[in-house]
């Protein structure tokens, strides 16, 4: 039997006040249940699955992955390769280490902030989900209810060690480091926010974070976890134009396989063993199948410039119309779209700008309309927190469906 039911909270609907969603199969936009009833699918694994369920680029020829060997346990050619081809799009990653999640990066890029600095804290913003490790889950985002840290398994000793301040809000880093500037080790951050609904950084703060990691001797740690591809293939920060001293990217990388990566200045990146002392590793670490995936994805994406378009205009054809309906009916909800990501809040008022925003939102308002819009075929993320994703799998008939769901849902 699986703890709590499930193998990941938020699947067990709890948060919205419904029976857990049990899948059977998947294909291209859609989700099925056990009675092979078919959804408009929205969540798309939270975010890595870019071209859908099963596109035939990524699950034909799987045999020919998996003929030599799922895991080796050895470096190989392919593996160096794919980082030189990461590179080429993130500048900032001059030397990287794959991992198996977005997790696994992130922890392992705080271990060499830590070792690099020589010193002990982290500062990170509420709202910013950076996995399931025992620093990253105080004030997170996501579906991580952590407000009671001894309760959740997290000691003392790390609640000590980490800061948490507002996202957007330059001051709230400032009144911290005014006192301990000294011992930071590295301010982690989601360049642009998608765990606390969709937030976007407000002009001149990540290049804030940036001058500021500078001046204290930190270093500025991105988490590009959800960023890296559905931002394009120079991610978040090739948009900002500010460039980390760490990057963490996730699955997104290999179609959703458990791939990852951290990486970040040559200098840094040099205190990891076998030429310093930190220690990162893994047997799956850069394994074979996982990496043949990844390359499968920046062929694709590479070959593919049309598909950012494509999203982009799906993506606002259904804000568009989420907006026009609120209108009609004088619902003050702000719809955000950016690239591939819908969002909007049951709060009144404009977009969220930070964590305090986010809570602020009705939570039974959300479980009303995601249970309206699952009996009405649209799958979406049983959590507030969480963000609509739009893959290329996604038609205009799946949209219009979309927003056929919402007028009933919401005047029902």
């Amino acid at each position: 039997m699986l703890a709590g039911g499930c193998d990941s909270p938020v699947r067990s609907g709890w948060g919205v006040g419904a029976p857990m969603f049990v899948q059977s199969s998947a294909r291209g936009a859609y989700a099925f249940d056990e009675d092979g009833r078919r959804y408009v699918d929205y969540v798309m694994a939270y975010g890595p699955l870019l071209f859908g369920h099963t596109h035939p680029a990524l699950v034909a020829g799987l045999d020919d992955l998996a003929r030599h060997g799922f895991v080796w346990g050895s470096t190989h050619a392919e593996e160096v390769r794919l980082a030189e081809r990461v590179r080429r799009h993130l500048p900032s990653m001059q030397r990287m280490r794959f991992v198996t999640t977005g997790t696994e990066a992130m922890m392992s890029a705080i271990r060499v902030a830590r070792a690099f600095t020589r010193r002990n804290r982290v500062l990170k913003f509420a709202g910013n989900y950076h996995g399931h490790f025992d620093l990253a889950l105080l004030d997170a985002g996501a579906s991580a209810h952590t407000t009671d840290s001894a309760a959740s398994g997290i000691p003392g000793g790390v609640v000590r060690d980490v800061a948490v301040v507002r996202y957007n809000d330059l001051g709230s880093v400032d009144a911290f480091l005014r006192e301990h500037a000294d011992d930071v080790a590295a301010i982690a951050v989601e360049p642009i926010v998608a765990n606390m609904g969709y937030v976007a950084p407000q002009p001149g703060f990540l290049e804030g974070l940036r001058e500021r990691a500078d001046r204290c001797g930190a270093l500025l740690i991105f988490d590009e976890v959800i960023t890296w591809l559905r931002f394009g293939l120079s991610g978040a920060q090739g948009r900002a134009a500010v460039a980390p001293d760490l990057t963490a990217l996730g699955k997104i990388m290999g179609g959703g396989t458990p791939i990852a990566a951290f990486g970040g200045r040559e200098d840094v990146m040099g205190v990891l063993a076998p030429d310093g002392a930190a220690f990162t590793g893994g047997t799956h670490g850069g394994n074979p199948f996982c990496v043949g995936m990844a390359h499968r994805v920046l062929d694709l994406l590479e070959s593919h410039p049309e598909y950012y378009a494509y999203l982009d205009s799906l993506a606002r054809r259904l804000a568009d119309g989420i907006r026009a309906i609120f209108t009609e009916r004088n619902l003050p909800y702000a719809v955000v779209q950016r690239e591939s990501i819908v969002d909007f809040k049951f709060r009144a008022g404009a977009a969220n700008r930070n964590y305090d925003d986010a809570l602020a939102a009705d939570k039974a308002a959300y479980a009303r309309y995601y249970r309206e819009m699952l009996d009405r075929g649209i799958l979406l993320p049983p959590s507030q927190n969480e963000v609509m994703f739009v893959s290329t799998a996604h038609t205009e008939e799946d949209v219009n469906a979309t927003l056929d769901a919402i007028v009933r849902s919401v005047d029902s």
